[in-house]
């Protein structure tokens, strides 16, 4: 019964998909001469780029409407950000491992044996993903994000604040949230939280996680901490924010790096750094690891 019903769902399968071109010597040459380093690179900028720019233009369509839940809510801004981490990872996770975070890759060097020497070229290319998709969304959306520069500007508020031009692409806090240390604590526990999802979905001898259900769990990791704190103003990823901050700074103005932007910015890594700690040494159980064959004994 097996064999009959394997053949028949290979000739279905067969009778409904196109059989593949074979593989030319000429691509193979071509794709072996690629430099590693820049294809790892343009995945990570790739990557943060599906990441951030279905986010923030979701961002945009809410405030430029005024905030009207006809276009968007929280809860769509939430979902925009986890599908597209999810698409981040599906597109480009199997080039450069996906980490998409200059947190997470910085806890890939200290746990995991990432080499040191590629750190400051993935946070690069993670910045460089995130600036392009800002510059590319506020191209897009030039003239309404001009007119809502030009209206608050006449009101005297600063276009770099929330409600403005500037918190479609970057983190502000509101007018009333003065109080930087709670932003801070506010800010360590979202991400600390984050991360132990993501070191969680990462552990191979999790039972619960499949490969092909990483992406959307850590997706949803960072949709359930905007839906929970982005009125209280988070950031999650510093290669999101400071790439859109850079363009919030070249078209609405220097203060976009006021007081606020250092814990949106840095707060990410220390905060990552104490989860992937505490799971390492609480939650980590190497043996059952090795059990499963994913890992062995260095003896």
């Amino acid at each position: 019964m097996e064999i009959g019903v394997t053949e028949a769902v290979q000739k279905h399968v067969s009778r409904h998909v196109v059989p593949p071109k074979p593989i030319s010597q000429r691509k193979l040459d071509f794709e072996h001469s690629r430099p590693r380093w820049l294809r790892e690179m343009a995945a990570e900028a790739i990557g943060v780029f599906f990441y951030v720019y279905p986010g923030i233009a979701s961002q945009a369509s809410f405030f430029l409407n005024g905030t009207e839940p006809v276009f968007g809510s929280l809860f769509q801004i939430g979902w925009a950000y986890a599908i597209g981490i999810a698409f981040a990872i599906i597109t480009c996770g199997s080039t450069s491992g996906g980490h998409f975070n200059p947190a997470i890759t910085i806890c890939f060097a200290v746990w995991q044996g990432f080499p040191w020497s590629k750190v400051p070229r993935y946070i690069f290319a993670q910045i460089f993903g995130s600036f392009l998709a800002g510059l590319l969304l506020v191209g897009q959306y030039y003239p309404q994000l001009s007119a809502l520069a030009a209206e608050l500007r006449a009101k005297g508020v600063s276009p770099n604040s929330l409600g403005g031009p500037g918190s479609v692409l970057c983190s502000f806090p509101g007018p009333t949230q003065t109080n930087y240390g709670y932003l801070f604590f506010i800010e360590f526990f979202v991400d600390s939280f984050i991360g132990i999802v993501i070191w969680s979905v990462l552990d191979p001898a999790n039972p619960f996680i499949v490969p092909a259900s990483a992406p959307f769990v850590i997706g949803l990791a960072y949709a359930n901490m905007v839906w929970g704190f982005a009125n209280v103003t988070i950031s999650t990823n510093l290669a999101r924010d400071l790439g859109t901050r850079i363009v919030a700074a070249i078209f609405y103005g220097g203060d976009a790096f006021g007081d606020y932007s250092a814990i949106s910015i840095l707060v990410n890594v220390p905060a990552t750094l104490f989860a992937t700690l505490v799971y390492e040494i609480i939650l980590r159980d190497s043996f059952a690891i090795i059990a499963k064959g994913h890992n062995v004994h260095e003896e």
